[in-house]
């Protein structure tokens, strides 16, 4: 009796972040897959909050901007369930990744080594001709010491070696994203709207849009995206330690990179001004199909 008295004495827990939007959604008569189309949010992402089991998303942050957006498409609290998300995200120990903004180098302002050979070289021929010039300057002058001497020929000089010139990537073509690993990727243009946004999985492939304005890119996980372009593939795009956002990959930026990284976008390397053996052949382009 007295257990009983003091258990019907105590309040209920208060609702967690997922059962209060759970809840919310019930009353309403809304189906996941109704929420999902309201917020563009995948139905697993909107599952896996509701279960309160914040692992299975990209990251803290993207755990809280998820609920309240959850919150706002079935009329419940959002600042109620941001943080409580918050409370019990900060219970679970995951600390959140800290932003850094990647710049992109831009190779006009990094010249590359081939660059480098061929200003040397020019340098070089233009330094020859000066010498040949004013040497021949001198002998139509008659400077000579007596009439009767003779003139011994110059010798032949040799022309400076001129490096070759390095293929220039070209500014168009298909920018592809290859998952090597389960990685969360969202693809956005320049308007902010969502052309990809989801975990993919490992062999998983997205052709960026070629008539897609500025096209850019946030990824968890960098390391684990190989990016292409008409099959050739630039560096990483990060070392994995953390987050990137904002990183441009539409064809004339990604270009740039080859070009940058001393690749042709056709897979050959870069020409320099040393012999080299025959060129490998360029390998072929990626067989998977977008999801």
């Amino acid at each position: 009796m007295d257990n009983a008295a003091t258990g019907a004495g105590t309040p209920p827990p208060p609702l967690s972040g997922g059962e209060t939007l759970r809840a919310q959604r019930s009353s309403m008569g809304l189906s996941l897959e109704e929420v999902a189309a309201r917020t563009r949010i995948p139905v697993r992402h909107l599952e896996a909050i509701e279960a309160s089991d914040y692992s299975r998303l990209p990251s803290p942050t993207y755990a809280v901007g998820f609920a309240k957006a959850f919150a706002r498409a079935v009329g419940a609290d959002e600042v109620l369930v941001a943080g409580r998300v918050r409370d019990e995200v900060a219970r679970l120990g995951r600390r959140q990744p800290d932003y850094t903004p990647f710049q992109v180098a831009d190779p006009a302002r990094v010249p590359s080594r081939t660059v480098a050979v061929l200003g040397i070289g020019a340098a070089l021929a233009l330094l020859v001709l000066a010498v040949l010039w004013f040497g021949t300057s001198m002998l139509r002058d008659g400077t000579g010491s007596a009439p009767s001497a003779a003139t011994p020929a110059a010798g032949p000089v040799a022309s400076a070696p001129v490096p070759a010139v390095r293929t220039t990537p070209p500014k168009t073509g298909q920018v592809s994203l290859l998952a090597t690993d389960q990685v969360w990727l969202r693809v956005y243009d320049a308007d902010n709207k969502s052309l990809y946004n989801d975990n993919m999985k490992p062999g998983e492939r997205f052709d960026v849009p070629a008539d897609a304005k500025d096209p850019k890119i946030t990824v968890g996980r960098p390391d684990k995206l190989q990016v292409t372009l008409n099959g050739s593939a630039v560096p990483p795009l990060g070392t994995g330690e953390r987050p990137i956002r904002g990183v441009s990959v539409s064809a004339s930026a990604i270009a740039a990179r080859l070009s940058a990284a001393g690749t042709s976008a056709s897979g050959g390397p870069a020409a320099s001004s040393a012999p080299t053996g025959p060129a490998p052949a360029p390998p072929a382009g990626a067989s998977a199909s977008n999801r």
